[in-house]
């Protein structure tokens, strides 16, 4: 019996058993976790390369507590083993460093031997995450954008619009003043704030009308886009 026991012990202090456990049980919650991360992300900056990556860190770090359980010596060597690498990934989005915490914690709970802990962590955290996207929380209520314009250089631009921009606009601001084609265009550049209800094509259309058929172009503020 001894004998047996020995062979499925993985050197001192855990058996095989809890390597497999710690293994399969980090596995399946930090797939949770990608799951919830694909279906509440936003933006362009998607990459599954990043999610593959989230997983294979929880279930590392499950097996890094693992080996280093209690002892003290090994934890010192495992930190000088680990100073040796450099991570030159830039991380786009805040969020996404949430994410590594989060499977880190995970990895962290589980090859510690708090399972019951992990798997309420997990249903908690990803339960916070679907209501922090499904409701929107800490959104604006409001959309800034900006809007260019190239206006014939012979056209006040301080009053030319602003009927259109009192019908349509809550607030706008003009933002840069640049002359084009040797001075026969000036371009125009101008942060707005549509009421609400407000068709922007109408307005891009009577911009335009207005600007002799010259170009108009909206562009999204930064808050809206995530590339």
């Amino acid at each position: 019996m001894k004998e047996m026991a020995r062979g499925t012990s993985m050197g001192n202090g855990f058996e095989l058993w809890q390597t497999v456990a710690a293994l399969l049980v980090s596995f399946v919650l930090c797939l949770i976790i990608a799951f919830f991360y694909r279906l509440t992300h936003r933006g362009l900056s998607y990459s599954v390369a990043f999610v593959h990556a989230m997983v294979i860190m929880g279930v590392t770090v499950s097996i890094i507590m693992l080996v280093i359980g209690s002892n003290i010596a090994r934890a010192f060597s495992l930190v000088g083993a680990l100073s040796i690498i450099r991570f030159r990934n830039a991380v786009k989005d805040s969020r996404d460093v949430a994410f590594i915490f989060l499977t880190m914690a995970v990895g962290m709970s589980v090859g510690t031997g708090f399972y019951a802990t992990a798997v309420v962590f997990t249903i908690f955290i990803c339960g916070a995450i679907y209501f922090l996207q499904r409701f929107n929380i800490g959104a604006e209520t409001s959309r800034e954008v900006l809007v260019k314009v190239h206006l014939p250089a012979n056209v006040d631009y301080h009053v030319v619009f602003n009927d259109v921009f009192f019908r349509y606009l809550k607030d706008s601001s003009l933002l840069g003043v640049e002359t084009l084609q040797d001075g026969k265009l000036v371009e125009l550049v101008y942060s707005v704030e549509f009421k609400s209800g407000a068709k922007e094509s109408e307005f891009l259309q009577e911009l335009r009308t207005l600007a002799g058929g010259n170009r108009v172009v909206l562009l999204a503020g930064q808050e809206n886009i995530n590339i």
